[in-house]
């Protein structure tokens, strides 16, 4: 039991460091204007309005990325075989990839990538049972 909640959690540590890594690589590339907080929502709000394509693009990237990287990781520490772990890291990342695009006004076409992206964990997986031979 214990290596299966470590498999979720592992899956959404390393999932979130990747993530994590390419919206600064993103951040930096194209940055936001100069004062505007992570806590501040309306100021946040208008940048998402107005941000470069590349910018958003970025975040995608990390959802992507971050989703194959919990996929592999969740698998390869719950070595069992099952797929159970990678959905679950996928499920919780889609619920918070949801709410963060409700709370900001992103296009449609983010939140059809946004959403779609998070099967990468599937492609996680798969990669983490062919490593396993």
């Amino acid at each position: 039991m214990f290596k299966r909640i470590l498999a979720v959690v592992g899956g959404l540590f390393f999932g979130v460091i990747t993530i994590t890594i390419v919206e600064k690589l993103g951040s930096y590339l194209f940055p936001r204007p100069v004062g505007i907080k992570d806590n501040d929502m309306e100021a946040l709000k208008h940048y998402v309005e107005t941000a470069p394509l590349m910018a958003l693009l970025f975040v995608i990237l990390g959802y992507a990325l971050g989703a194959f990287v919990a996929g592999f990781f969740s698998t390869k520490i719950a070595d069992d075989g099952k797929k159970t772990y990678a959905i679950i890291c996928g499920i919780i990342f889609l619920l918070q990839g949801i709410y963060m695009m409700y709370i900001l006004p992103t296009p449609i076409w983010f939140w059809i990538l946004g959403i779609a992206v998070w099967g990468f964990v599937l492609a996680g997986y798969k990669l983490a049972l062919n490593k396993k031979q």
